[in-house]
């Protein structure tokens, strides 16, 4: 028993303690919350989107979400499924916004002969002085093949293969069936395969 308690202290709270904690009022259970998971949500919302400010301006939006829900939360799945949850879809909400945002500002700009108006500029995950610093040529083709998935292709490649989920936490998470999250992984796979060979000969980096 006493064991068992020291263990507990060592290990630190859980993900339901913390919940607990915020549901109780203590705003810095939520920040401990947060250092446990912001790199892993950063990283879905990264693979998920290719530029970096865009992830973390998404990131940031996932816990704010999920500190107003978090009084609703009852523990009916895991919190990172929760998490990754509203990760997913946030993303899916940004990218529509920012497809629909890019349609008008091309309509508005049609007839519009000033030639001293910029055209708009799309961010590119790989632009910016630490670019170099940061990934190396492989892992740029890997963002941009990831990029060119199908967005139900790349959120399972994401969740499973780089998040590491269990197919039944995935199959929550998505809304679909274990079956489902085990073909369509591997037809993902199979695409970004394929996408990867194609880049990566045309960087001539094989």
């Amino acid at each position: 028993m006493l064991f068992g308690l020291m263990l507990g202290v060592l290990r630190g709270p859980t993900d339901e303690d913390l919940v607990r904690r915020v549901q109780q009022g203590d705003a810095s259970a939520f920040d401990e919350l947060v250092l446990r998971y912001q790199d892993r949500i950063y990283t879905v919302c990264l693979r998920q989107l290719g530029e970096r400010p865009l992830a973390e301006e998404v990131a940031q939006d996932v816990f704010l979400s999920a500190y107003r829900a978090l009084g609703n939360f009852r523990g009916d799945s895991k919190l990172s499924t929760w998490l990754f949850r509203i990760a997913i879809n946030q993303c899916k909400n940004k990218r529509l916004y920012n497809r629909r945002r890019a349609h008008g500002r091309h309509e508005s700009l049609e007839g519009d002969p000033d030639p001293d108006r910029p055209a708009r500029q799309f961010a590119h995950p790989d632009r910016g002085p630490d670019a170099g610093v940061h990934r190396s040529e492989a892992e740029r083709v890997l963002a941009e093949a990831l990029q060119e998935l199908e967005p139900d292709y790349r959120a399972i490649i994401v969740l499973r293969d780089i998040e590491d989920l269990a197919y039944d936490d995935i199959a929550e998470l998505l809304g679909i069936a274990r079956g489902t999250v085990k073909s369509r992984l591997h037809r993902a796979r199979s695409q970004l395969a394929r996408l990867l060979s194609r880049n990566l000969k045309r960087e001539d980096i094989l």
